[in-house]
């Protein structure tokens, strides 16, 4: 069976899905849609739309959503009551009431709905998920993580919290296998914008593990590091690069208890690790594919998307309040 894929949104990130789209095995790229053009010259050959209701009467079976996030729910409900599943960008919509109507409407309907949050699929952060499962680091203390850069002019719907910290909280909550327990939060506006462009954060898994997180608009450089400290050492992953690196405790004998009891750690080995890198987001187009086909799957689901911006909103509050908000008080709840 080959998937008729449509693609709606031709910005930035609506490139890379096409050109993916193209290569993809049992996938076929068979038209796109914009109401403001092709300015990458994403079309090519292809017929090019200018509403999602043209998309749907081409005929596909499955949709890539890539349009600004304020759009994500009209888009996602228009391809939903077609019959179309959906693979939408992150976040999965702009507000956790928006986000809810997409999880029924694709639920109810029994689609295939699920969210681009990339960096599960990234090489660095699946070996290290592997390795906290199979007991490399012992017990896991706490997940940080920095993800910074300059300001993309291309958003503009929404802050930084959900363009870039919904990265972060996806993947804590996946390395970790816990969702947000509670979460405290700063941020600033620097740049003249409405939205938030840095947001510090300070949160508490519902396993006990403690996180934070750094993300802004406002380095002159790129970087996105998972630093995860354990019983036995850290691992640091780079999500630009997809290098795993493992920093392991030291260890000595002595004979004075005291000190054995409450010393801390010391420098051990080093290891870096080989990792085969495929590019995350044909794995992610993969995954996609294999959840329509009913194969098993690691496409992110618009349920799980929807708890990941319950946590984006929680933070926003908490900045806002100057208060710690537990997570599972917000309104429009992924468990509902």
């Amino acid at each position: 069976m080959t998937i008729k894929v449509g693609l709606i949104g031709l910005g930035m990130m609506g490139r890379h899905h096409a050109r993916v789209a193209r290569e993809v095995e049992g996938v076929e790229l068979v038209a796109v849609a914009d109401a403001m053009g092709d300015p990458h010259g994403v079309a090519g050959s292809l017929p090019r739309y200018d509403s999602v209701q043209e998309l749907i009467a081409h005929g596909i079976d499955a949709a890539v959503v890539a349009v600004p996030t304020q759009f994500h729910e009209e888009v996602g409900l228009a391809l939903a009551e077609g019959g179309v599943h959906a693979l939408i960008e992150k976040p999965v919509a702009h507000t956790l009431e928006a986000g809810q109507r997409l999880v029924e409407a694709f639920e109810s309907r029994g689609l295939v709905g699920a969210v681009g949050h990339i960096e599960r699929f990234n090489p660095a952060l699946m070996s290290l998920r592997k390795r906290l499962e199979n007991g490399d680091l012992g017990e896991v203390y706490q997940i940080h993580t920095r993800r910074q850069g300059p300001f993309p002019a291309r958003i503009a719907d929404v802050g930084v919290m959900k363009d870039l910290g919904s990265h972060d909280v996806d993947l804590t909550a996946w390395l970790a296998r816990s969702d947000f327990q509670s979460i405290g939060a700063q941020t600033a506006f620097r740049s003249g914008r409405k939205f938030e462009d840095m947001v510090t954060i300070s949160a508490k898994l519902e396993n006990g593990i403690v996180t934070n997180h750094l993300v802004n608009w406002l380095t002159p450089f790129k970087e996105r590091l998972t630093l995860v400290t354990g019983e036995r050492g850290a691992f640091i992953a780079d999500t630009l690069t997809a290098d795993l690196t493992f920093f392991e405790n030291g260890t000595f004998d002595s004979e004075w208890d005291a000190v054995t009891t409450f010393r801390g750690v010391s420098e051990g080995t080093v290891t870096r690790f080989a990792l085969e890198k495929r590019e995350p987001l044909r794995s992610e187009h993969e995954a996609f594919r294999d959840r329509i086909l009913g194969q098993p799957s690691e496409a992110v689901t618009l349920r799980e998307g929807l708890q990941v911006l319950k946590v984006c909103e929680a933070a926003i509050e908490a900045a806002q309040t100057g208060t710690t908000i537990e997570v599972a008080s917000l309104r429009g709840k992924a468990s509902e």
